[in-house]
């Protein structure tokens, strides 16, 4: 489990250093204040972890992360990831339980990384990046243009998500909680999505009948895509999940019923990190660490930086919380008026 997170000059993340991370951690804030960014600087170092010292071609740590670093963020050269303007150099340190995984390069870096330490055991288990956008839809295409075309446009959190799809094998044990929350996933959008092999394609099936997933719901495709990562035994409780806005595309309920199962995953091993702007978010996971006295860790951007807090104490100070509770105050003044 990943325990602590130290990043400098990491693009629009000046300094942060986010200590004491649960099972279950969340970052908010406004648009353009680099949540996304965050849980994108953390995959590509779980995610050099992980290839590092799997299969049979041996590259160094330090080969597969520029590797990384530069398909996720997709800079015309990885110094352009440094922090416009800043003095020193970026750096990055991501401690596993309590041992550390940490790097740093200056502004005019181009493809290769000097300053790397790993002291993180080879991992296993496989983390995933959901993003806000489904890729059920998308599937061939984003497999197509960067494993045929190698070109810009999708980055490493949809083709990794793309590639974790296409494994058909379920060998590896299924968990008792996995196998409930596989069963409740496929509650909320009552039916289940299917690949044919044959057609090469993805289909949404409900009540013996079969639809093309083009003309399947959003937010459907979206919560059957954590169902597929369970069934196909890509995750297991030592795997990382980092989810982009969950709120997307999902109404109130569905939202709700899928943190439901975030914590059910969550108490079974799997950690996650979430970015969201959203209210309804933040209640419903108040509710829950309230209700369990869970810790639920939490990074809030304000205009000065980021401030941590800890939903198992209550809710946070933050714009967009605040902003959220005065409209609901400035209704039940019209309601009374």
């Amino acid at each position: 489990m990943i325990t602590r997170v130290q990043l400098t000059n990491f693009g629009p993340l000046t300094s942060i250093d986010w200590a004491r991370l649960g099972k279950i951690n969340l970052v908010i804030g406004g648009n353009s204040r680099g949540k996304t960014f965050l849980l994108k600087s953390l995959y590509s170092a779980m995610r050099t972890l992980e290839e590092y010292r799997r299969g049979n071609i041996q590259r160094t740590a330090a080969e597969i992360l520029v590797d990384k670093l530069y398909w996720t963020f997709q800079p015309d050269k990885i110094g352009d990831l440094v922090t416009k303007g800043a003095d020193g150099q970026l750096q990055f340190t991501l401690t596993w339980k309590t041992n550390d995984f940490c790097y740093g390069f200056g502004k005019d870096t181009a493809k290769q990384i000097s300053s790397l330490e790993n002291h993180v055991p080879p991992r296993a288990s496989n983390s995933i990046f959901l993003p806000a956008k489904e890729v059920l839809s998308l599937h061939n295409v984003i497999l197509k243009s960067r494993e045929d075309d190698k070109v810009f446009g999708f980055d490493d959190t949809y083709l990794d998500l793309a590639r974790a799809l296409r494994k058909r094998s379920v060998i590896g044990r299924n968990y008792k909680e996995f196998a409930k929350s596989r069963e409740k996933l496929e509650e909320l959008f009552d039916g289940k999505i299917e690949y044919e092999e044959g057609a090469g394609r993805w289909y949404f099936r409900r009540s013996g009948q079969k639809f093309p997933i083009g003309v399947t719901a959003e937010g459907v495709k979206k919560i059957a895509i954590l169902d597929l990562l369970l069934s196909n035994r890509f995750l297991d409780p030592e795997s990382i999940v980092f989810i982009d806005e969950p709120e997307s595309a999902l109404h109130p309920k569905a939202i709700s019923a899928l943190l439901d199962i975030v914590v059910m995953l969550a108490e079974r091993g799997i950690q996650f990190f979430m970015a969201s702007h959203s209210y309804f978010v933040v209640k419903k996971l108040l509710l829950i660490a309230q209700e369990k006295g869970m810790s639920i860790p939490v990074l809030a951007s304000e205009n000065d930086g980021w401030r941590q807090a800890d939903l198992k104490d209550g809710m946070p100070d933050n714009a967009i919380i605040n902003e959220s509770i005065s409209l609901y105050e400035q209704e039940v003044e019209l309601a009374l008026a």
